[in-house]
């Protein structure tokens, strides 16, 4: 038998090396998809959903229609109706409405409920009222964000969140071409197949082309989390309020802005103190001589170059601000670009502070950018691909599964997953990629290594366990 020529041995030996290592990223694909999967299908049917009344209603409910007229109404008016109706309640919070055809919202607060109130402009005619925490879209966004269990369901997610990133990695490595594989085969799915190969065809496809979006979506939504969204990233980037200079800062921050639980507040400013009503600093605002109201406020507004949909916060205390803004975390606008807050002292009507979107950090304005793409707030263009990316991310999930079931052994009672290649010299140095992968998530880096460790402490001295597991 002729020898071996040496670049052929070493061709095969990288063939082998790489089957083994494509095997090992399978498994870790495989128990990835087995905690994620459950998590992503939640993510993308309730993403769905607020997506749908984000792009297309109203976060509220159904958009509310009026009649437009000529003349409209003052503010202060319109809230007057409101409190009329809710005599015990607190104003809030003032939602200018986004055309003239449409209703302006009134938030209000009494014995812990948080209420909007829709009101017609131009006839202070009150029109519709809902509970805001017990909207729709609220009860979506508390799913999507906690599970409803509070902080253990934020973790959890978090936990999804990256290893869904592990799964995405895994994932374009598993269908990256290779051999005999082309490109076609990766990006267009092989309709001709039959059984779990067709599922396998259009499951890698799919996939392939929404993990770059998918990824996006995960980081995004990491943001919001409460290791590594509140306590790593979101300091970092959140707007410095010693850029507002000599201005006094108060206790509490943007975030109490928030009502009803929902994220309203855009994500660089949530964590930045507000600033204190007071004193002599800031630049004219409401003319002297006139009462500082939600009507001054409102025409001062108005001057400052806000249209359409924008919000006004009043002040809950003594030394608390009047906060006009207008950004599309709220859903007002269609330009993240164009995001801008500004308080005004409750007192001398002085505007004392300003952030707007080139204030950010870099981070915060590349977030306001990811978020607004997230949440579809760019257009109905956005929310249609939206809605198409949340269909295909369920069928990516679905697909996994029914692949799973297609090739699991029937009643063997083992989990199937993909076999363990022997002598596989790389086996460390995958781990190691991964985990490198996972550890930039404190939560999923944390479950990844007590995984290996009971797999190495716990699992391989039980074979029948490791069987079963197997």
């Amino acid at each position: 038998m002729p020898p071996i020529h040496p670049a052929v041995s070493k061709r095969v030996v990288a063939e082998q090396r790489s089957s083994r290592f494509h095997a090992v990223a399978w498994r870790w694909h495989f128990y990835a998809g087995l905690y994620v999967v459950p998590f992503l299908l939640m993510l993308a049917i309730t993403g769905a959903v607020m997506v749908f009344f984000t792009g297309f209603q109203n976060r509220l409910g159904f958009t509310v229609h009026v009649t437009p007229q000529a003349v409209t109404l003052p503010v202060g008016a319109q809230a007057d109706a409101v409190l009329a109706l809710r005599s015990q309640a607190t104003l809030r919070e003032y939602i200018a409405p986004r055309a003239p055809d449409v209703a302006s919202w009134f938030v209000v607060e009494r014995d812990g409920l948080t209420e909007a109130v829709a009101v017609d402009p131009h006839t202070a005619q009150v029109l519709h009222l809902v509970d805001k925490g017990n909207t729709v879209f609220a009860w979506a966004e508390r799913i999507h964000g906690t599970l409803l269990i509070g902080d253990w369901g934020d973790h959890l997610i978090e936990i999804a969140a990256g290893l869904g990133i592990v799964m995405i990695v895994t994932g374009l490595y598993l269908c990256w071409p290779r051999g005999a594989t082309r490109w076609a085969q990766v990006l267009v799915p092989d309709l001709r197949l039959r059984g779990r190969l067709w599922w396998r065809s259009l499951h890698a496809s799919v996939g392939f082309w929404i993990s770059a979006v998918l990824f996006l979506f995960l980081l995004t939504g990491l943001s919001w989390t409460g290791v590594w969204g509140a306590q790593f990233a979101q300091p970092w980037g959140t707007f410095p309020a010693a850029k507002w200079d000599a201005v006094p800062l108060s206790d509490a921050a943007h975030a109490t802005l928030n009502t009803a639980g929902q994220k309203e507040v855009p994500w660089g400013l949530e964590q930045t103190p507000l600033p204190a009503s007071g004193s002599a600093v800031g630049v004219a605002g409401v003319p002297a001589g006139q009462a500082v109201n939600l009507d001054t406020v409102a025409a001062l507004a108005k001057q400052l170059g806000f249209e359409g949909q924008h919000h006004i916060l009043l002040p809950q205390s003594a030394t608390g601000v009047f906060t006009v803004s207008a950004d599309t975390m709220s859903g007002d606008l269609k330009n993240p670009t164009k995001d801008r807050t500004v308080h005004v002292d409750r007192h001398s009507g002085r505007v004392i502070a300003e952030a707007a979107f080139a204030d950010y950090p870099l981070v915060a304005q590349g977030m306001a950018v990811g978020i607004a793409l997230h949440q579809g707030d760019l257009g109905l263009w956005n929310a249609a691909l939206n809605l198409l990316f949340c269909a295909a991310t369920a069928f990516v999930c679905v697909s996994g599964i029914v692949m799973w079931w297609k090739r699991r052994p029937a009643r063997s009672g083992r989990l199937a997953a993909p076999p363990v290649p022997r002598d596989l010299p790389l086996w460390k140095g995958g781990a190691l990629v991964i985990c490198g992968v996972a550890l930039a998530f404190p939560l999923s880096g944390a479950v990844l290594l007590a995984v290996l460790l009971l797999d190495w402490l716990v699992l391989s001295r039980l074979p029948a366990l490791k069987t079963r597991l197997s």
